[in-house]
């Protein structure tokens, strides 16, 4: 069992509650969050961390000087930091702080594993695949969604082609993904990557471009206005989501079996179709939860490398693990809502 944990990106919707279940799981253990408070939002789960034992550092994994000061030679890593928005460095904005906090920082943490020889997981996306192949894909027009027909009707698997442009926040992933796999086999030490679908649950700082199914209850509690961007406006692309507990337990799992999932260049990891939703669905989902309809527009402009359709095909990973995602829509949905509400006053300025 691991003794000293570092987690980069520890203050962010996925790093805290990775810290808050290894804690719980491993009380023995020292876990350090390790975070440097961009993402607004974020400092707000501080006093969670701390009242869990967690112990906290400032700092950017784009400075080597940070990471040395962080207490602990780890013996589990667990690399969550990232910018996670797949319209980062488009529109003529620079991608220095995506390449260098993605691909530099994993980098960083990589020479911390080097160096102790840690266990290193690896949350990586789905978004590594090209987008020009997955809109490629045949599909067909229901009532509420976009489904893809043929090869890739169960979802896109570990083995879809990667050939082409996936978005410039999904070649850092991918970029790192393949050092992660270097620097493992080359310095001897464990590693564990997960390309994850849409992560969602409470505590997620939803934006536009990232954090869907958070973002839209959001704007249901507040009652703000939202739109359904490109393919004809109509709010049917979709998206297979997770909720961060589940991938919790996922993870625990994985520890708890690391020679099992490190036998494996990566793991796909999502709801899968069963846990899918399109935009009109996740509309109807909250107004349900809520009680409340807000305004809802049509914009058809497409966004660069926005996907039509991506659910994750994870047959791998359960025909290595009894863990299934326990947590569907309804109960999501249901979940993020409540924390809005019980923080309605914190999270207004930064949500509403």
């Amino acid at each position: 069992m691991p003794d000293r944990i570092l987690v980069t990106g520890g203050a962010g919707f996925v790093g805290s509650a990775v810290c808050l279940a290894l804690q719980q799981t491993f009380p023995q253990a020292i876990v350090v969050a390790f975070d440097n408070l961009i993402r607004a939002g974020s400092e707000l789960n501080l006093p969670r961390l701390q009242q869990a034992g967690v112990r906290f550092v400032r700092g950017d994994v784009r400075k080597p000087e940070d990471l040395a000061v962080v207490g602990i030679d780890p013996d589990l890593i667990v690399e969550c930091s990232a910018e996670p928005s797949a319209q980062a460095g488009y529109g003529g904005g620079s991608p220095t702080y995506l390449v260098e906090t993605n691909l530099f920082g994993c980098f960083h943490c990589l020479e911390i594993a080097r160096r102790t020889k840690a266990d290193f997981i690896f949350v990586s996306t789905s978004r590594v695949y090209p987008f020009r192949a997955l809109n490629a894909l045949p599909y067909r027009e229901t009532a509420t969604r976009f489904e893809v027909t043929g090869e890739w009707a169960a979802g896109i698997s570990e083995i879809f082609p990667l050939q082409g442009a996936r978005s410039l926040y999904g070649m850092t992933k991918l970029s790192a993904e393949y050092m992660v796999q270097e620097f493992a086999d080359a310095y001897g030490f464990r590693s564990i990557v997960n390309r994850c679908g849409l992560l969602t649950g409470p505590w997620q700082m939803a934006k536009a471009d990232q954090g869907v199914i958070a973002l839209w209850a959001a704007a249901h509690v507040f009652g703000r206005p939202l739109k359904y961007i490109g393919f004809g406006g109509t709010g049917k692309q979709v998206r297979d989501f997770l909720h961060v507990a589940d991938f919790c337990d996922l993870l625990l799992e994985q520890i708890n079996h690391f020679d099992i999932f490190a036998a494996e260049p990566c793991w796909n990891v999502g709801g899968g179709l069963d846990n899918s939703l399109s935009l009109l669905e996740t509309t109807a989902v909250c107004e349900e939860v809520t009680g409340r309809k807000i305004a809802l527009s049509p914009d058809t402009v497409d966004r660069p490398a926005d996907v039509r359709v991506y659910v994750s095909d994870c047959r791998k990973l359960f025909a290595q693990t009894q863990w299934r995602p326990q947590r569907n829509a309804q109960r999501t949905v249901s979940d993020i809502v409540e924390w809005l509400r019980a923080n309605e006053a914190l999270l207004r300025g930064i949500l509403g």
